[in-house]
Order: structure tokens, then C-alpha cells, then sequence
């Protein structure tokens, strides 16, 4: 017979340092993020593992903003391999230089793509998927893996998401 560890068993089990639920609140795009940001602080406090920063960081995102795709891809030798993400399955393998977030890595900086069927080379990981935004994560000046966010709205990303989604990447560590 197997012993199984339960919460009755065992109350301090599985107990978490931060709230399960984030506080979603509707407003500006700029109130959104404001309110979201120490959320994903909390998140982060404590924690050093990069799988569950970054899995709880994309799973905060789409909560808040119900974008169609928001995850991470890791730069493992000469490729960014797919890392924890929210949203439909998704391509495994990029190249540098390959689509949005290859060229994100390959210039190392954030790219706002209004409409992916006018940037050359998009990769269509979701037919679904009509504007990206992906900025780098830089850490002594290399690029270590991107986020990347799609949404199934034209023209969803601006200077505003750029700013934010910078700095919530700023506060990973990685």
C-alpha cells in the first residue's frame, strides 16, 4: 500500500507564500499593469526557480489580459526552445533570426508587430494570431530567451506594453 501526503495529513503540506488568486481589475492598459506588477513581485519573492517564474509570470498575463498566446522561449545553444507558456500548442524550435522572436533575439530588442501577415518571415505557430509583441530577455548584455505574446486582435500591442512587459521581464530572475 502506497502512503499518499494530503493536506489533512499533513496541513503545512501545501501551503503557498502567495495568494492563488491575482486581483484582476479592468481600467486602462496602464491601470492593468500597475496592479498586476506587485502581484507578479509576490510571485516572484522567494522563488529562483526560472520554470515556475516564468510559468507563473505567463499565467498572470493571460489572466489579466486574456491575450491569445503569452509564454517564453529559452535560448539553448543556437535556438530558442519553447519554455513555460499559456495558450494553444506552440512551436518547439526558432532560429535566430527566424520570425518575430528570432529576429527579437537576433537584434536583441523588443519588436511590436501590428499585423504578423506584414512581417516577413512570420512563423504562424496559431493561425489564430494576428498581432505580437516579443521583447528579449537580457541579462550582461546577451539575450537569454524572449517573451512573446500574441494576440487574436489587429494592432493590439503598443509603446505601453513594450514598457511594462520590459520591466515584469526586468524582475525575473533568470
Amino acid at each position: 500500500m502506497e502512503f499518499v501526503q494530503t493536506p489533512e495529513l499533513n496541513p503545512g503540506l501545501y501551503l503557498c507564500p502567495m495568494a492563488e488568486d491575482l486581483t484582476i481589475i479592468n481600467g486602462s492598459k496602464a491601470d492593468q499593469y500597475q496592479s498586476l506588477i506587485p502581484q507578479i513581485m509576490g510571485l516572484l519573492e522567494g522563488e529562483n526557480d526560472l520554470v515556475a517564474n516564468s510559468a507563473n509570470v505567463a499565467a498572470a498575463l493571460k489572466e489579466q489580459f486574456g491575450w491569445l498566446w503569452v509564454g517564453f522561449y529559452h535560448v539553448k545553444e543556437n535556438e530558442l526552445v519553447l519554455g513555460p507558456f499559456q495558450g494553444p500548442v506552440a512551436c518547439t524550435r526558432i532560429r535566430k533570426g527566424r520570425g518575430v522572436c528570432g529576429s527579437s533575439w537576433a537584434e536583441a530588442r523588443t519588436l511590436v508587430v501590428p499585423d504578423v501577415e506584414q512581417f516577413p518571415g512570420h512563423i504562424a505557430c496559431s493561425s489564430s494570431s494576428r498581432s505580437e509583441i516579443v521583447v528579449p530577455v537580457i541579462r550582461n548584455g546577451q539575450v537569454l530567451g524572449v517573451l512573446d505574446v500574441d494576440s487574436a486582435e489587429l494592432d493590439q500591442f503598443d509603446a505601453i506594453d513594450q514598457d511594462y512587459l520590459e520591466k515584469i521581464v526586468a524582475l525575473i530572475p533568470w
